[in-house]
């Protein structure tokens, strides 16, 4: 069984306004990146209750905080990174999920990020360490020009980094950015046993905003057909960027919102997985 949740700052940023655009189509899940324009890593552990409290009386649930522990570059300072992770686990906790989305790490400046594997990796490590120690799994998301953009740097980080409080995500959007047929060269070659979690983005190459899932180029009938395969049951939120595609967020509006949830809801039905 598929569980969809969203991304549902990309439909504004008053949660009153997510919660009515989700609830509208059955979406009862939220991924919190932002709320009133505050980054979820920027929230502080009062304001979390006072939204988890709105949410509660809605009957909503966050699966997974959708911060940007990760989006830095090698060069930055990692143990104020680590101090801003351990903040996060408060955020997610207060949200009442154990679950935080996170990447791999930008290159230097100047630098390519692939000759700079071993810094990566240990700095992975350490968030791991801190994953482990706070009782937290972090989900890895193959984002654009980090380590962890391609197939081979998310195999790399798993063989590497090996802990249960490390999971995958799997965006094929951001595969279409790096020019990587997301299941040909993604998912059918290793990538679908190391995902636990899905990212509903689709686009088409080298456009700059994204398209409803089904009409790019991320292969989406071919994943969701395998899916249907393997049985695959878990989260699949929606990250639509229908209008703005940025480095650390993305815009969609309620009215394009409905036409990405019809795309996904209509992906779905085709490939018979139940939702």
């Amino acid at each position: 069984m598929i569980t969809i949740s969203a991304f549902a700052d990309e439909i504004g940023p008053e949660l009153k306004q997510q919660m009515d655009v989700c609830e509208s189509h059955g979406i009862k899940c939220i991924d919190v990146r932002s709320i009133d324009k505050i980054n979820c890593s920027k929230m502080t552990v009062a304001q979390v209750k006072e939204y988890k409290k709105q949410m509660d009386d809605r009957g909503f649930r966050v699966p997974c905080l959708g911060s940007p522990i990760g989006k830095i570059k090698i060069s930055d300072n990692m143990a104020e990174h680590l101090e801003l992770l351990k903040h996060c686990c408060d955020v997610a906790k207060a949200f009442g999920t154990s679950w935080i989305r996170m990447f791999s790490f930008y290159p230097s400046a100047g630098a390519k990020i692939a000759d700079q594997r071993d810094e990566a990796i240990d700095r992975m490590r350490q968030m791991v360490a801190v994953a482990e120690q706070q009782d937290v799994v972090l989900y890895h998301e193959n984002e654009a020009d980090i380590y962890g953009a391609t197939t081979a740097g998310v195999k790399d980080i798993f063989a590497s980094v090996r802990s249960d409080r490390l999971k995958g995500v799997f965006d094929p959007g951001n595969f279409v950015t790096e020019k990587i047929k997301a299941f040909d060269e993604a998912w059918a070659v290793g990538l679908a046993d190391l995902t636990h979690y899905f990212h509903a983005k689709d686009k088409c190459y080298g456009a700059k905003t994204c398209v409803p899932v089904g009409e790019g180029d991320g292969q989406f009938s071919q994943i969701f057909a395998d899916m249907k395969k393997r049985n695959w049951s878990g989260y699949m939120t929606l990250e639509p960027h229908l209008s703005v595609a940025g480095q650390f967020a993305g815009f969609t509006g309620p009215q394009l919102f409905n036409k990405a949830v019809e795309g996904l809801k209509k992906a779905l039905t085709a490939a018979g997985l139940e939702f």
